[in-house]
């Protein structure tokens, strides 16, 4: 089971930033929104989503555990191992369920030894990382 708790930060352009539990996606079809966080439930417990809205791209998506993150493709799988952090990498999504249910493509040693492996849903390696 997956549920979206709106809990956002938008940032505007102008410079300005306001924090409350306001998403609306107007907003983000304008390019408004920079930068979204969101509580995201995966299985029966609660992870981090963060969503960055970019100009004339996807957005990059993370969704963070207790042990460990799904990242998007933006992010760097190389880096996520030199630095030794649990992270796996799922690719084509423009949004957080796109990211649950997406097949990881990479992982790191770590998120390996968590039991996280190429080819489970990012839900599964998720509920590894708790």
């Amino acid at each position: 089971m997956v549920v979206f708790f709106k809990t956002s930060i938008l940032a505007y352009f102008s410079g300005n930033c306001y924090l409350g539990g306001i998403r609306k996606h107007s907003l983000l079809s304008e390019g408004v929104c920079v930068i979204s966080v969101m509580s995201v439930k995966v299985y029966d417990k609660t992870c981090l989503g963060v969503r960055v809205e970019l100009p004339d791209s996807p957005p990059l998506l993370l969704v963070v555990a207790e042990k460990g993150f799904v990242m998007c493709g933006f992010l760097n799988a190389d880096v996520a191992e030199k630095l030794g952090v649990a992270a796996a990498v799922v690719s084509g999504v423009k949004s957080f369920e796109d990211v649950l249910n997406a097949d990881v493509k990479a992982v790191t040693s770590k998120a390996g030894a968590l039991g996280v492996s190429v080819g489970m849903k990012g839900a599964d390696a998720l509920k590894h990382m708790f």
